[in-house]
C-alpha cells in the first residue's frame, strides 16, 4: 500500500436543498445525459447527408422518443439492479424497490429498458428500428460520462485497493487507498466511446442501419469489462467464478450481440 493517497474531494451529493426537496448531482447527471443526447440526436437527423440522403425520422419524433427513453432508463435501470445485484434484499424489503433516491441503478438494466421502449416507439411511429437504435448508440456515451462522474461525487462504486499515485481513500470504502474506477469508466465508457461513435458517424456509419448500434455494444462491453478489473464488486455479490464480476458477465452478451449486429449490418446494402 502507498504511504500517500489523494484526498477524496468533499463534494456534497446534494447540490441544492429547498426544504424537503433535494436536487442531487446524480439526478442532474441523468438529466444532462438525456438532454444533451437529445440535442445531438436532433442535430444528426437534421442532416440528411449523414443518412444517405433522407433522414429516417424527424426532430419531432425524437422529442417524443426522449420521453420513452427516459422511462426505459429509469424503470429498466432500477429493475435490473433489483434482479441482478440485490434480489435477496429486495425480496425481503419490496417497499424499497421504488426508493430510487437511495441509489441502485444498473446500466445493463437501463439499456434493456431503453431498448424495449425504443423498439415499441419505433414500430408505433413507423420508424426504422435500427436507425433509432443507431442514434441512441451515438448519444448514449454522453449519459454514461455524466453518470460515472456522479458516482464519483457520491463516493460510490469505488475501485479495488491500489498502490498507484492517484489512489483515493473513499469516505465509505475503508482506510485503504483505492482506484478511482468511476473516473476510469467515465473516460472509457464516456469520452473514448463517444469519440469512437463520432468517427463512426463521420465515416458514414449511419447509412448502414445497425452499424452504429453494433459498434456501441462492442465498445461499451469491452470498456466495462476492462474497468471491472479495477472496480470493487458489490459487497453482496463479491467475486464470481474465476475472479470475474457480475458486470463482466452482463457485458459479454453485449459484445457478442454487438458483433453479430455489426456483421449483419455490413452484409446489407446501405439504406436508400
Amino acid at each position: 500500500m502507498p504511504t500517500f493517497a489523494l484526498p477524496f474531494p468533499a463534494i456534497d451529493p446534494v447540490l441544492v436543498q429547498l426544504g424537503p426537496l433535494a436536487i442531487r448531482w446524480y439526478a442532474l447527471a441523468y438529466i444532462a445525459g438525456l438532454v444533451l443526447g437529445w440535442l445531438l440526436a436532433r442535430a444528426m437527423v437534421a442532416r440528411p447527408a449523414l443518412w444517405g440522403g433522407t433522414s429516417p425520422m424527424t426532430p419531432h419524433d425524437l422529442d417524443d422518443a426522449l420521453f420513452w427513453a427516459t422511462l426505459g432508463v429509469i424503470l429498466g435501470g432500477r429493475l435490473g439492479y433489483v434482479l441482478f445485484y440485490n434480489p435477496a434484499y429486495f425480496a425481503a424489503n419490496p417497499q424499497d424497490i421504488v426508493a430510487v433516491w437511495k441509489g441502485g441503478m444498473s446500466f445493463h438494466g437501463g439499456l434493456a429498458g431503453t431498448l424495449v421502449a425504443l423498439v415499441l416507439f419505433a414500430r408505433a411511429r413507423g420508424i426504422r428500428v435500427m436507425s433509432l437504435l443507431d442514434v441512441s448508440g451515438v448519444v448514449a456515451p454522453i449519459g454514461l460520462f455524466f453518470g460515472r462522474l456522479a458516482n464519483f461525487i457520491n463516493g460510490e462504486l469505488w475501485g479495488r485497493p491500489a498502490d498507484v499515485p492517484w489512489a483515493i481513500v473513499f469516505p465509505h470504502g475503508g482506510p485503504e487507498p483505492r482506484h478511482p474506477s468511476q473516473l476510469y469508466e467515465a473516460a472509457l465508457e464516456g469520452l473514448v466511446l463517444f469519440l469512437v461513435m463520432l468517427v463512426v458517424v463521420r465515416l458514414g456509419g449511419l447509412k448502414r442501419p445497425g452499424v452504429a448500434a453494433g459498434i456501441f455494444g462492442i465498445g461499451y462491453g469491452i470498456s466495462r469489462i476492462t474497468a471491472e478489473f479495477f472496480r470493487e464488486p458489490d459487497v453482496q455479490l463479491g467475486y464470481l467464478a474465476f475472479g470475474t464480476t457480475m458486470g463482466m458477465w452482463l457485458s459479454v452478451p453485449l459484445v457478442v450481440a454487438g458483433a453479430g449486429l455489426l456483421l449483419y449490418a455490413l452484409k446489407r446494402k446501405p439504406a436508400a
